[in-house]
C-alpha cells in the first residue's frame, strides 16, 4: 500500500489540538505503520507591535491539517474519529475514500514551511549488481533495472527458481557488492 498526504478539515482554532490528539491516537492504537506525519501548515510572518519586531507563526490553511497515511478502513476511521476532526477534504460521501494531494502540492507546502521531503542521494546505477540487505529477499543478489529517486525505490531483477523476477525495494534495502 502506498502512503499519501490527505487534507483533514478541523474546527477552526483546533488544528494543533487535532495534531496532538491524532498523534496520541496513532500511538495508543498502534497505527504507526499506517499513519505517519501530521502537519499544521504555518508561515512565519514579521509583526511590529509597539515598535518591537516579532516573528509570528500564522496558519497557512486555517481549519486544515495535513496527514500522511496509507488509506485503509482502519486509518480512515482513526483520523475521521479524532476529536476536532470534521472530515477529510475531497470525499464525496460519508463512506467514500478521500482524494490524496498530488506529490507536487505536498512538496510546495512542505518547502514553504522549510520542511524538505527526505531525499536520498544514491550511488547506484542501472545494470549494477547489488545484494538485498533486508526484507523477504535478504541475501539475494540482483541487477538494478529501474531507479525512482522521487519515491526512493528501485526495481531489482532477482534470480529465483532459475528466472529473473522484478522486485521493488527501498534504497535502504540494498547494498553494493
Amino acid at each position: 500500500m502506498e502512503k499519501n498526504w490527505y487534507v483533514v478539515h478541523t474546527y477552526s482554532g483546533y488544528e494543533n489540538k487535532v495534531k496532538t490528539n491524532l498523534e496520541k491516537r496513532v500511538e495508543s492504537m498502534g497505527m504507526q505503520d499506517k499513519i505517519f506525519r501530521v502537519i499544521v501548515p504555518e508561515d512565519e510572518e514579521t509583526d511590529f507591535k509597539n515598535g518591537q519586531k516579532k516573528i509570528v507563526k500564522r496558519k497557512t490553511f486555517p481549519g486544515y491539517v495535513l496527514v500522511e497515511l496509507v488509506m485503509t478502513d482502519d486509518s480512515w476511521y482513526v483520523v475521521r474519529n479524532t476529536p476536532g476532526v470534521t472530515g477529510f477534504v475531497g470525499s464525496a460521501g460519508s463512506g467514500s475514500k478521500p482524494t490524496a494531494l498530488l506529490p507536487e502540492e505536498v512538496a510546495t507546502i512542505l518547502k514553504r514551511m522549510g520542511v524538505e521531503e527526505k531525499r536520498v542521494d544514491i550511488d547506484f546505477e542501472l545494470g549494477e549488481t547489488v545484494q538485498v540487505s533486508e526484507g523477504p529477499f535478504n541475501n539475494f543478489t540482483g541487477t538494478i533495472e529501474e531507479i525512482d529517486k522521487d519515491k526512493g525505490k528501485l526495481k531489482v531483477l532477482v534470480n529465483m527458481f532459475g528466472r529473473d523476477t522484478p522486485v521493488e525495494l527501498e534504497f535502504s534495502q540494498i547494498k553494493k557488492l
